[in-house]
């Protein structure tokens, strides 16, 4: 964790609904939604399921296991506090329980990525109130 992040932080757009996952970050866990009616899981936290629209929700802890399902090289930030990590792998996931998370992939030099590498979620506590979610080789 580095001592002064300076950097953005994330900015939920419902703190209430995402409260659970950024908890779960903390632990080094990473969870996401699963509706109680139709058991699809799901990323991003909503209201109500995307499959069949019922609110009846519950939070479940995932694998962390997934595969490189689609990805871009930066090499030049939106934003110039990132000048610093180019040329970074900004990547889809698909995970093995199903739904896609956009991430970054970690610890895998931008040659040897490729669609469908085996990853593995891993966590960076950034602050002490936050840990972001990223990825890395199998």
């Amino acid at each position: 964790m580095t001592s002064e992040y300076t950097k953005p932080l994330p900015r939920p757009m419902s703190e209430e609904r995402t409260r659970p996952f950024w908890d779960a970050t903390k632990r080094h866990e990473l969870v996401m939604p699963r509706c109680k009616t139709c058991d699809q899981k799901f990323f991003y936290p909503r209201e109500d399921c995307p499959k069949c629209l019922s609110n009846n929700l519950e939070w479940v802890q995932v694998s962390g296991k997934g595969r490189l399902h689609s990805f871009t090289i930066i090499r030049q930030p939106a934003n110039p506090v990132f000048i610093e990590d180019v040329p970074y792998i900004y990547a889809m996931v698909q995970l093995d329980e199903g739904p896609r998370m956009i991430s970054t992939v970690v610890q895998c030099d931008i040659k040897d990525a490729e669609i469908d590498m085996p990853l593995v979620a891993v966590f960076d506590d950034i602050t002490p109130e936050w840990t972001l979610v990223k990825f890395k080789p199998a």
